[in-house]
């Protein structure tokens, strides 16, 4: 992964930046990371080799620009349309620009820029919630080929799933933050915006722990050799239709504590059979509505990213629907939330065959009411 920074240093500017790694890496040479200029690799992807070949080639992989400063930073503007000039000229190169001033790039482009560059990916950086809001439209409102987000560090759970869904957003990354003054990243908001991405099949990477992980309610502390591996080692990355997610891990609930948990939650307890219900399920025997809901699990439930998931399932109209809103099996969702059951992966026989009798447990304790 080549790396060129054309210049170094940069100035805070969100809650993201808060401990930010290269302030931490030059304050521990003290070096003042607020200082900007340009480096030795200012012309890096014009350097060559002793052959005159060019020391950057396509074989090495995307180039990383700007990874100790920002490409839009305001001090750096004397010096950006240079770098443009060496990015238009390797357009044998990819280059991947990440940022935190998406905002000012209407003022960056060059002036040939067009539709976008076929050669250059545009990064947004989103910590929080706040962040994501201001940030993804300005940065889905750009005229730009290759668009992605990251989240890192990630300071909170984050909604993006109207922006997923545009289409435009072609990979997000998340991870916490390292460091000694890190800031928690609890792994149920990185759950949250994976079903997200999973729901838009847009790719998903689960960079890094950080220094603090939150999981299960329970806190570790992470050595900063251990943070990726931890990350990777969840299975929690996503890529659609290659089956990944069979790899992830879990443990499904123990019966009596799923229904008891389930009787705490206000949304879910308030559902029961009507005495329409009832009498449907009488009529057509338990048999008859066991096959009902191992054909509703199969065909809405099963695929790796049902169709309309959030709202595949109705409120009313049979007996099983109410089951699954009573006993958290409605969408993938509320089956990973509720029952560990990982989104983004295809449903094999035996979990359809657990969710089944989950529903039928349900109704046959509600037909004895």
């Amino acid at each position: 992964m080549p790396i060129w920074n054309p210049w170094h240093g940069c100035r805070k500017i969100s809650p993201g930046c808060a401990n930010c790694y290269v302030y931490r890496r030059d304050e521990s040479i003290g070096k003042d990371a607020s200082v900007v200029a340009k480096t030795k690799d200012f012309a890096l992807p014009l350097a060559k080799t002793r052959n005159g070949g060019y020391k950057l080639t396509a074989d090495r992989g995307v180039v990383y620009a700007c990874m100790t400063s920002d490409f839009f930073l305001d001090i750096a503007d004397e010096w950006r349309a240079e770098c443009w000039d060496m990015i238009r000229l390797r357009s044998d190169l990819h280059f991947h620009i990440i940022t935190k001033r998406i905002d000012r790039f209407g003022k960056c482009a060059p002036p040939d820029w067009g539709e976008g560059w076929d050669n250059v990916t545009v990064c947004s950086t989103c910590e929080d919630a706040d962040r994501t809001n201001y940030r993804l439209p300005i940065l889905l409102g750009l005229p730009i080929k290759h668009r992605e987000v990251i989240c890192e560090p990630m300071l909170g759970e984050i909604d993006m799933s109207e922006y997923l869904q545009t289409g435009l957003i072609e990979h997000v990354t998340c991870g916490g933050e390292s460091g000694n003054n890190a800031r928690p990243l609890d792994f149920a908001w990185v759950k949250e915006l994976r079903r997200q991405c999973v729901r838009s099949a847009v790719p998903f990477t689960f960079k890094q722990t950080g220094a603090v992980f939150i999981k299960d309610g329970r806190t570790y502390h992470l050595e900063r050799s251990l943070q990726m591996p931890q990350a990777k080692k969840s299975g929690y990355s996503y890529t659609p239709a290659t089956g990944c997610a069979d790899a992830i891990r879990y443990t499904l609930p123990r019966r009596e504590e799923l229904f008891s948990r389930l009787s705490r939650s206000d949304f879910r307890s308030r559902f029961h059979l009507s005495d329409k219900d009832r009498q449907y399920a009488a009529e057509k025997g338990i048999d008859t509505i066991r096959a009902h809901a191992a054909d509703f699990v199969k065909t809405r439930l099963s695929p790796e990213n049902p169709a309309n998931d959030g709202r595949q399932t109705p409120m009313r109209g049979h007996p099983v629907f109410i089951a699954q809103h009573a006993a958290a099996c409605c969408c993938r969702g509320c089956l990973e939330k509720w029952h560990n059951i990982p989104s983004g992966k295809i449903l094999t026989p035996d979990e359809q065959a657990y969710i089944v009798d989950v529903l039928m447990s349900w109704i046959e304790n509600e037909m004895k009411r």
